[in-house]
């Protein structure tokens, strides 16, 4: 490998000759050699974006000369459509506050933009990484930026994953409408309902979970770009902050908003604590509805094996034909590992000092790979489980028959404790309710079925009873 001579505060450094990284970026490369995980496509694309809108707010207030502001937007567009993205080679474990990634990404652009003048890589007579692609900046106010547009540019595929299962999900609660069924309650049988109620319960579930999410972004759009280096805008000013955050709302077509408090922002990570907070919550609700589908289908002979999930490949090395809900599985590992992510986000969120929180680097990288993973499963569960899902009606009906919860449309005719005394010599002797209330005589047959009706059990009221009208 060739190499190439570049120096900083700290003295000389060799960079391989073809790099469009830097100096700084070769020293932490070297420095961190820890998980082999890069900055996701999401934050590169933050970041140039960060980075292009400075570049315009500097040239517009004079700052900065247009041909050097011309160039640096051109490498940013080059970059967000997919170039030069193997350059960001550092690190996500790496020095605090995401200084490393900072530079990196200058670095790159700064070259590249050199480049397109004319000059060459290394030679920063052109298109200085500090003095021209970072001017008006910090770390401490480009990361922190770059991370809450990383999640709100990941936001909208992960909540339309979620509106998409959810709305599958209805589709099978329309289509299980009159799917008579049992309920259970601490995996006991309990009063009957329709399988559709339950695919409607969780349609629910996800949507509300989706809605957290949608709820929490909104404190991701206030920005402290122009907040430098502890909130104070220390060569930065209001007017550039003002023109940045623009040009950034323009490019996303969000409306992105100057901190009311840049010190807030940039002392906390809390924003991106709440929004990682709202995906775990919706990985909560997935992984219950996950959870759910697979004790549902289990089986196919010694379970409960009320729903039939698609086959999607074989499940045994050893035993031929066996199925496994191999779907539904891989989101409850999706959701388990969002549920860590979280944790790591809470904890590093607590653990900023004074003016900066020095985190950010594993926040940004858990709670991205969150909204990646989340968005992915929701995805596949709804192409490769839900849309495909079949219900044995017989089978419903035939563990609903054998259920002594029935007996709970009793109570309001015969009081608790007479009803649990018929459900228990139901149990004891297996013999239906319906026989062992007439043969006592406590409810005529013409009364006893309309009160029995599974039908009526599954809607508000007192089963026998007329309602008011």
């Amino acid at each position: 490998m060739q190499f190439r001579t570049e120096h900083d505060p700290l003295g000389e450094y060799d960079v391989p000759a073809d790099a469009y990284y830097g100096i700084q970026t070769a020293r932490a490369v070297d420095n961190f050699r820890i998980s082999d995980l890069r900055a996701p496509a999401d934050l590169i694309v933050a970041t140039v974006l960060v980075k292009r809108a400075a570049a315009e707010a500097n040239e517009a207030l004079q700052r900065l000369d247009a041909r050097v502001a011309g160039a640096i937007v051109r490498a940013c567009d080059e970059i967000r459509s997919g170039a030069l993205r193997d350059q960001f080679v550092v690190d996500i474990y790496q020095a605090g506050a995401g200084t490393s990634h900072n530079m990196n990404a200058n670095e790159v652009i700064a070259n590249r933009a050199a480049e397109l003048l004319g000059g060459s890589r290394g030679d920063y007579s052109l298109v200085h990484p500090n003095d021209h692609v970072n001017m008006g900046q910090s770390t401490n106010d480009v990361f922190p930026t770059a991370t809450r547009l990383a999640l709100l540019i990941g936001m909208r595929p992960l909540v339309d994953a979620a509106r998409g299962l959810a709305s599958a999900l209805r589709e099978k609660a329309d289509a299980f409408a009159n799917v008579l069924k049992v309920g259970r309650t601490h995996l006991q049988d309990a009063v009957p309902m329709t399988l559709g109620q339950e695919f409607g319960g969780y349609a629910a579930c996800i949507d509300r979970g989706a809605d957290d999410v949608e709820q929490a972004a909104e404190q991701l759009k206030e920005l402290n770009l122009g907040a430098t280096a502890v909130g104070t805008g220390l060569n930065a000013g209001d007017d550039y902050s003002r023109l940045a955050i623009s040009n950034l709302s323009r490019a996303l077509a969000v409306d992105l908003v100057p901190a009311a408090n840049r010190f807030r922002v940039t002392q906390s990570m809390g924003d991106v604590v709440a929004y990682s907070g709202a995906m775990r919550r919706l990985a909560v609700e997935l992984s219950k509805v996950a959870s759910d589908l697979r004790l549902l289908s289990s089986g196919p002979r010694a379970g409960i094996a009320e729903i039939v999930l698609p086959a999607v490949q074989p499940g045994s090395s050893i035993m031929p034909g066996k199925v496994n809900p191999s779907i539904a599985e891989m989101v409850n590992q999706v959701c388990c590992q969002v549920i860590g992510c979280d944790a790591t986000v809470c904890n590093a969120g607590e653990a900023g000092q004074l003016e900066l929180n020095v985190m950010m680097p594993v926040i940004a990288w858990n709670a991205l790979h969150s909204s990646t993973i989340l968005a992915n499963a929701m995805s596949t569960l709804e192409a490769l489980c839900v849309e495909g899902i079949q219900a044995d009606d017989t089978r419903c009906r035939e563990l609903l028959d054998r259920s002594t919860a029935v007996a709970t449309a009793l109570s309001p005719y015969l009081g608790y404790a007479k009803t649990a005394e018929i459900a228990k010599e139901s149990v004891r002797s297996g013999r239906p309710i319906r026989d062992l209330v007439l043969e006592r005589g406590l409810i005529d047959a013409a009364r006893l079925d309309r009160i029995l009706s599974v039908d009526a059990m599954t809607e508000p009221g007192v089963p026998g009873k007329e309602k008011a009208k």
